[in-house]
């Protein structure tokens, strides 16, 4: 696929990470929630209680998991939401300013999301960042598993281009530590998006309050 190149390989996640969602993400919540009989909830408190995999966030929130039907309707509720609102919503501060410079520095980066593939490449693509990734993936199934296998394989794509020791997630959830973990890579984590620095600093990798920051700390993390 190509040499290795010099510095950090970074692997992005997209949803509160380079793409400000968060908010569109608490009203699609709530509106989801008005449907399906739950409670409305703060961004604080979901912060709190926000977990990969989502089903596991619902039991928190109901006292139990939800049953198979259950999720498939509380998935596709609060996407039906969470889509009608995401075109509304610009990068992170500097996002496109971060992309554009790593690439031109001659850096390679990805990016790995569990928004379905088929939504992602499109919005990726309506802000004009798609050519600084080497590859893009988004979630290819309807399984509501985490990312670790979906790091693996992502990884196994850019055999080549980037290996597990100089490669660095950034992410706004814990989930994204443990599939960096998984595949023997870093993470730096970001606050801009799903959980609280609190919750975040759980999982002992780098907590950040910019991407600026992040991009800092993976490279320091790759050296």
């Amino acid at each position: 696929m190509g040499k290795l190149q010099r510095g950090a390989h970074i692997v992005w996640d997209w949803n509160g990470t380079l793409l400000h969602d968060i908010h569109a993400v608490i009203e699609a919540t709530n509106a989801s929630f008005a449907e399906i009989g739950l409670e409305s909830i703060t961004l604080e408190r979901y912060r709190e209680l926000y977990c990969v995999p989502v089903p596991k966030f619902y039991e928190r929130l109901m006292g139990r998991l939800p049953t198979e039907a259950e999720w498939h309707v509380m998935d596709a509720v609060f996407h039906k939401h969470y889509w009608a609102r995401a075109e509304g919503c610009g990068l992170a501060d500097g996002a496109a300013e971060l992309l554009a410079g790593r690439r031109a520095e001659g850096r390679t980066q990805s990016l790995l999301s569990l928004a379905p593939h088929e939504h992602l490449v499109p919005i990726v693509r309506s802000h004009g960042i798609e050519e600084h990734f080497v590859r893009i993936d988004g979630r290819m199934d309807t399984s509501h598993a985490g990312k670790a296998e979906r790091m693996a394989a992502h990884l196994a794509a850019l055999e080549g281009v980037a290996d597990a020791g100089r490669t660095v997630v950034i992410g706004d959830a814990v989930d994204d530590a443990v599939a960096a973990a998984h595949v023997g890579a870093r993470a730096v984590l970001y606050t801009g998006g799903s959980h609280s620095r609190g919750s975040l600093a759980e999982a002992g990798v780098p907590v950040v309050d910019s991407l600026a920051e992040a991009v800092e700390v993976a490279e320091r993390l790759a050296a």
